[in-house]
């Protein structure tokens, strides 16, 4: 049984997973994680929103997060800013269509791709890159309840001390 998705940092758990296992020759990790681009160009993963949405049909809470994948490379290289686009393009061929291995319903496909140069900033230093963002919609938890099939019941919310409970339902009358 895959795991249930409950919050966001699980999003940015399966794409590292994903990257290192599948994109050879980078560092990926977090802003934090970054230390300096000597042989291998880094990878950075933020997420930079938390949007909301429509519920999922099973009534999961949809949130839209916007991922940031930053590609940075050693400024000394030959054509940085190009070495880094050619990185990026990489990374846009491999999160297209991605689902990184969480569950189909509680992972919508990556939308929005979009990539621009950009510059990354640690301490004094400044490294070419480029930045690909996207938005990924994730619904949260388990499923509701299942609407009842054959006999209809109803709970009012104001009698019943936990609403997800079935037994705390009464048949409709007539």
């Amino acid at each position: 049984m895959p795991p249930i998705i409950d919050k966001p940092s699980q999003l940015v758990v399966a794409i590292v997973e994903a990257l290192r296992r599948s994109v050879p020759g980078i560092n990926v990790g977090s802003r934090e994680d970054f230390t300096d681009v000597v042989a291998q160009p880094w990878v950075l993963i933020a997420i930079e929103r938390d949007a909301t949405a429509s519920r999922a049909a099973d009534g999961r809470i949809a949130h839209v997060l916007s991922v940031s994948l930053k590609a940075v490379v050693h400024p000394e290289s030959a054509d940085p800013q190009l070495a880094a686009c050619d990185l990026t393009s990489v990374l846009k061929d491999f999160v297209t269509d991605n689902l990184w291995e969480l569950p189909g319903d509680q992972c919508g496909l990556p939308s929005t791709l979009d990539a621009i140069p950009s510059t990354f900033v640690s301490g004094t230093q400044s490294f070419p890159a480029w930045t690909l963002t996207f938005t990924q919609t994730l619904y949260f938890g388990t499923p509701l309840l299942d609407d009842p099939v054959g006999i209809a019941k109803y709970a009012r919310t104001w009698e019943v001390s936990n609403i997800d409970d079935p037994d705390q339902y009464t048949e409709l009358e007539g």
